[in-house]
């Protein structure tokens, strides 16, 4: 098979040199699309992903007025691109694609140098399955995709997470950990429960205080009581388990830490997310 010409409107088209001898071989890969006006940035992904066997690299675009139709096109299974495109933006591709048909949609990793949790939690409302800072770890990148494209379990909540989270900042591993277990980034609750996490990734300790400290500190920075945050996290809690997302906790540590009826308390769900990132970055 000769070689894919991948769609770039800025710099040229981009080549892509790949040959399968098999059709199995095709069928069984990744199907990958890559969109970043960054030329650099661009050519760096396609040279490193057109190297990888479990990934058939399908388009790399430049501008994000040809993502949709590209997607209907090269149908890719994954769809790496950055949130800051000419034209069209990631949050607006995010909506156009949200208007085809299901079975054409791509799952999306957004990629970013605005690590602000506005833009992350705008993206994952509009279904991004995933964000990742700039620079990122091209490793890090490829086994994400592996994931999300359903070929393993999710490393973030398997016995082995220590070793490929590494290289990801704390406020992305509590991202995707809330987006995994499905905690709703637009209530309430997930604001809340993000900055807790935070503070007992920094000080362990305070959970044991957490009627007397951990909610109180909360409500200061939020402008609001300790009591309503202790109820907002309860609810974005309730709504994960009524999800049966929270079943995936059990797959964090290897072992049931909750039954099927056990509903983790505020403390316990907290502990549990802190203590899976702190042994993350002490690995």
């Amino acid at each position: 098979m000769t070689a894919m010409i991948c769609h770039n409107s800025q710099a040229g088209d981009i080549h892509i040199p790949w040959t399968y001898t098999e059709r199995n071989d095709m069928m069984n890969k990744i199907r990958v699309m890559l969109a970043d006006d960054n030329q650099s940035i661009l050519s760096l992904l396609t040279d490193y992903f057109s190297r990888k066997t479990d990934i058939e690299l399908v388009a790399a675009i430049s501008d994000g007025m040809e993502i949709p139709d590209a997607v209907r096109e090269f149908l890719p299974d994954i769809l790496v691109m950055d949130i800051i495109m000419p034209r069209r933006d990631g949050f607006m591709t995010l909506e156009k694609l949200n208007e085809l048909e299901p079975a054409l949609r791509p799952k999306v990793i957004v990629l970013t140098g605005l690590a602000r949790d506005d833009f992350i939690m705008r993206a994952i409302q509009l279904g991004a399955s995933y964000y990742m800072v700039k620079p990122f770890d091209m490793n890090l990148l490829h086994s994400r995709i592996v994931e999300i494209a359903g070929a393993q379990a999710p490393a973030a909540l398997t016995g082995e997470a220590e070793g490929v989270q590494r290289g990801e900042s704390v406020e992305e591993q509590i991202t995707n950990l809330f987006l995994t277990l499905g905690i709703p980034a637009h209530i309430k609750g997930y604001q809340y429960l993000r900055e807790a996490v935070r503070m007992v990734v920094d000080n362990h300790d305070v959970i044991n205080r957490i009627t007397k400290e951990l909610y109180p500190g909360i409500a200061r920075k939020y402008d609001t009581s300790a009591s309503k945050v202790e109820r907002a996290m309860r609810h974005a809690i309730e709504v994960a388990w009524t999800r049966g997302r929270l079943d995936t906790v059990n797959q964090m540590y290897g072992h049931k830490v909750f039954q099927k009826d056990d509903k983790p308390t505020n403390g316990e769900f907290i502990s549990c997310v802190a203590e899976k990132i702190q042994r993350a970055k002490s690995a």
